[in-house]
């Protein structure tokens, strides 16, 4: 996305994620990871599949990220790759209402994520990652307990 775009395309961006999109990062089990966990953040913007052509339109503006239909007839457009991802939060943020914590919450997450080095600091990320559950609604919220 590019930070040339016009005020009122970033706040219609953000007013959209406020109202129809999520911010969460997830702790996924994995093996092949260095601390056994893979860190899988990710933005999501949502609509009916009836209003394919207009949610296409919207998340052009964007420039980064990919679509999906759920099979609930529901689109889901992603943006996961860390760097699109604190891109686009930062670009839009100002405009955030009731999403700024968890984008703040989010590029704090990202830019630790760099820095972890050791078992300890992996697991001041996950505790990091775990504030998502006070900000966002969720029914299957885990603690990550990693503490050496």
């Amino acid at each position: 996305m590019s930070t040339k775009i016009f005020a009122t395309t970033k706040s219609y961006l953000a007013g959209f994620l406020d109202g129809d999109g999520s911010i969460y990062v997830r702790l996924k089990p994995n093996p092949t990871y260095r601390f056994g966990f893979q860190v899988s953040p990710c933005v999501a913007l949502f609509q009916s599949k009836k209003e394919a052509e207009n949610f296409q339109r919207v998340c052009a503006l964007i420039g980064c990220g990919y679509m999906r239909e759920r099979k609930d007839g529901i689109l889901e457009y992603v943006i996961n790759k860390q760097d699109e991802i604190i891109n686009f939060l930062s670009i839009i943020k100002p405009y955030l209402i009731l999403k700024r914590k968890q984008a703040d919450l989010m590029i704090a997450i990202l830019k630790l994520k760099t820095e972890v080095k050791n078992q300890k600091s992996f697991s001041e990320l996950a505790q990091l990652i775990d504030k998502f559950r006070e900000l966002n609604y969720s029914k299957k919220r885990k603690r990550h307990n990693l503490t050496p």
